[in-house]
């Protein structure tokens, strides 16, 4: 029996560390976007570096995308793109059953 290449390929993109964490954070956010500095204040576990390669490892799978505005100063955020809202929104029933089967220690 062959492995489907579409939920493999899932997988390997949900399975690398943050990535679903990332994608979980931005889908709670208004309109699905956060600044660098709120993710790394809330995602307290993730180095700098890391989110950034993160970040920038989603927006290649077309998850995430980055946006900058110029105002009084450069304003960078990111935000999740229709496929990743799509995404976030398939991983729903894992959380209700995580939820229901996985006992968290303290």
């Amino acid at each position: 029996m062959k492995i489907c290449p579409y939920l493999e390929s899932s997988f390997q993109i949900l399975g690398r560390r943050w990535n679903g964490l990332i994608v979980h954070y931005l889908f709670s956010c208004p309109d699905y976007t956060a600044h660098f500095s709120d993710m790394k204040k809330d995602l307290t576990d993730i180095t700098s570096r890391a989110l950034s390669l993160k970040l920038t490892e989603l927006a290649e799978h077309g998850l995430v995308e980055k946006k900058m505005t110029v105002e009084s100063s450069v304003n960078i955020s990111y935000h999740l793109t229709t496929a990743g809202q799509e995404l976030a929104e398939a991983l729903k029933p894992v959380h209700a059953w995580a939820k229901q089967h996985i006992t968290l220690e303290n």
